[in-house]
């Protein structure tokens, strides 16, 4: 079983709430909140670096994350786009460099680009990093027309390659939740939408992981305007505030792997290839085997969009 730590934690009747963070800071801050797991989020490592989302601009940017978070005390699952390649190969070998930097997950959008293009890459993924739990993501709701038979040609296609989970954000409908729960032997993973169901609701609907994708990025994103206008306009800033202190004690210990650049050059060699080999993380250390280690916002915007969440 991949990731077993990770795959335990999408239970029936107690969904794994994923919070999605865009740097160590977040990613750190969440954890210590209780978070066993915590994702990334594209848009949010895509913004940061002024890149735009959903169009394979960030690579190397959401790899040097995932270096700076595998090694930390919490199951790293990341948000990979489409995978940054329509080459499968180009895809596995992507998904085995995460691995190798202690990721447990990865998280794959088709784009509503072919079906079996999808489904090839994720069997890619499969081959070049077992270890890794695979959450195939379809856009029929997101970008699409919402269309059932679509989507569950779509996600029938991609458990066939071997998914661990299927991910449909942007639906939001009851009824159409539970027969997608209902119909798949691998969890259900929906996008928490503030105007969708509760938690609790999609718990009894039989999901299995809910998401937070970027919502978490855009409402720190808000919530700096809000303080930055509010001072301004002569008002006293709301809403809870870290002190200085508290943020800075979230630097990552001596020795974690930082995105530097000597803790890169122990990932890629001149050539770009990765050098460095999987190693177990401290779960699976704690459970005593030697797997490999193993990384969505709200509802849709309003105009179509081909990004990932």
């Amino acid at each position: 079983m991949p990731g077993t730590a990770f795959a335990a934690l999408h239970r029936a009747g107690e969904p794994l709430l994923l919070p999605c963070a865009w740097d160590h800071a977040s990613a750190s801050a969440l954890a210590g909140q209780g978070f066993d797991a915590v994702g990334t989020t594209s848009l949010g490592v895509a913004a940061a670096a002024g890149l735009p989302d959903g169009a394979s601009a960030t690579r190397d940017e959401t790899l040097r994350l995932a270096l700076t978070l595998g090694s930390a005390p919490f199951l790293l699952s990341v948000d990979a786009e489409d995978g940054f390649s329509d080459d499968p190969d180009e895809v596995g070998e992507f998904a085995r460099e995460l691995a190798a930097v202690g990721a447990v997950g990865i998280n794959l959008e088709d784009a509503l680009g072919p079906a079996d293009r999808h489904a090839a890459k994720i069997a890619a993924v499969r081959s070049a990093a077992p270890g890794l739990f695979v959450n195939a993501r379809t856009d029929t709701y997101w970008s699409g027309g919402g269309d059932p038979a679509e989507t569950m040609r779509r996600l029938t296609a991609y458990r066939e390659a071997g998914a661990h989970g299927v991910f449909v954000p942007g639906l939001t409908d009851p009824a159409r939740i539970a027969a997608l729960a209902a119909h798949f032997d691998v969890p259900l993973n929906v996008l928490y939408s503030p105007t969708g169901p509760t938690l609790t609701h999609l718990a009894d609907l039989g999901v299995r992981r809910v998401s937070l994708g970027s919502l978490l990025y855009r409402r720190a994103l808000g919530a700096a305007l809000d303080a930055a206008t509010a001072v301004r306009a002569g008002r006293t800033p709301d809403g809870p505030t870290p002190t200085y202190d508290e943020v800075r004690a979230l630097v990552r210990p001596q020795g974690a792997g930082a995105p530097n650049e000597a803790g890169l050059s122990s990932v890629f060699s001149p050539g770009g290839r990765s050098l460095a080999r999987p190693r177990a993380s401290s779960q699976y250390r704690a459970a005593g085997t030697t797997s490999p280690t193993i990384h969505e916002m709200s509802a849709p915007p309003s105009g179509p969009t081909s990004g990932p969440v």
